[in-house]
């Protein structure tokens, strides 16, 4: 199997419909880095990018003007996405190096999620990369108090891009930033209509590619202390998601959190829709990052050192109606029963690995 940051990204562009995915899929198409992309369209989806069409390349498969291919998913995503890579070996169809998948406005991204870190064969190909959800200007406020759908795109995002703002007051996207704070304080938020918006940002640039790792670690770094700063673990939206943000300062063994981890996903992996750490292991020089989507993880991505002196472990887990005090107090039991003994360093592990289901016994 190829190592993790050798596979090729998956990203899921999702939000609500008429939020202006199509628009923003175009925008991004027209930028030289991402030539070679594959954009998976959802056939309920609303594909509208016809007059970036030049020509066919088979029945189901269009050549985008920039060299992008397009196709319309007829078959679920793991049939999709293995045809595709069995026509692109057999030079059927051009070279490939990402993927983007533009799903219906209705669609939980969850099981997209999940395809990709649980299908065995499509692991040996293809990996999960950003999810970057479209967050609507104008209706992002009632479809967040009324459709649990909304608040899950938000809730599993790396990426928030807030779109209609040429038609809504100045300032809104500023008050909307708390909201989606609540539900996702990691995500950055950025303006659709920015000049300045950068597809590498959106879609190339994650923290398991390793060319923007260290980057992203910075990022990710200051974004969940200011989190943890200001979170409370309440909210009020359909289904209590709600983000729960803390630093932790011991030092982690990394046995015992992989036990907690474990068992928590694996209890509670319905209400736990994203988890990210940033952690301090024992016997590894730098930070340790962990990320999961519901009862699946990505493998262990780390640095060889931090890029300041905080060397705090910061952890969000995104949940529905999770006590934050009591995730809090049970990964330090974990941690205080840990063996004294020096932890494995996390450099030695398989980071090549397939995520892996949790199968421990369903008491914490």
């Amino acid at each position: 199997m190829s190592a993790y940051s050798d596979l090729i990204p998956v990203n899921v562009l999702t939000g609500a419909l008429g939020s202006g995915k199509t628009t923003l899929l175009k925008a991004l198409l027209r930028a030289p880095r991402l030539t070679g992309t594959m954009v998976l369209v959802n056939e309920l989806g609303e594909i509208g990018i016809d007059h970036h069409l030049v020509e066919h390349a088979s029945e189901s498969t269009l050549l985008l003007e920039n060299g992008c291919l397009c196709c319309a998913m007829r078959d679920d995503l793991k049939s999709a996405l293995k045809d595709l890579h069995s026509r692109r070996d057999r030079g059927e169809i051009p070279h490939y190096e990402r993927v983007v998948v533009e799903t219906t406005g209705i669609a939980d991204p969850v099981p997209i999620a999940y395809t990709l870190l649980a299908e065995p064969v499509l692991q040996h190909h293809y990996r999960l990369g950003n999810i970057v959800t479209v967050v609507d200007a104008v209706n992002a406020p009632a479809q967040l108090d009324r459709f649990a759908e909304s608040v899950k795109q938000v809730a599993l995002a790396d990426r928030l891009v807030v779109s209609k703002l040429d038609i809504v007051e100045p300032g809104a996207i500023e008050a909307l930033r708390p909201r989606l704070a609540e539900v996702n304080p990691d995500a950055p938020v950025v303006a659709g209509d920015s000049p300045n918006l950068d597809p590498v940002e959106l879609l190339i640039a994650d923290i398991h590619d390793r060319q923007s790792k260290g980057r992203e670690v910075t990022r990710w770094m200051r974004s969940t202390a200011d989190a943890a700063a200001s979170s409370d673990g309440h909210g009020s939206h359909p289904e209590d998601i709600t983000a729960c943000c803390f630093t932790f300062d011991a030092v982690l063994d990394w046995t015992a959190f992989g036990v907690w981890m474990s068992m928590l996903l694996h209890r509670h992996g319905d209400r736990v829709l994203r988890m990210k750490g940033l952690l301090n292991v024992a016997g590894v020089p730098g930070p340790v990052l962990v990320n999961g989507v519901q009862h699946l993880v990505h493998p262990p991505a780390h640095l060889d050192r931090w890029p300041d002196e905080d060397r705090r472990s910061r952890i969000v887990v995104i949940s529905s109606g999770l006590d934050r005090d009591e995730i809090r107090r049970s990964l330090h039991a974990f941690n205080a029963l840990a063996n004294p003994a020096p932890a494995r360093p996390v450099r030695d592990l398989r980071i090549d690995a397939p995520p892996a289901r949790a199968r421990l016994p369903a008491s914490v």
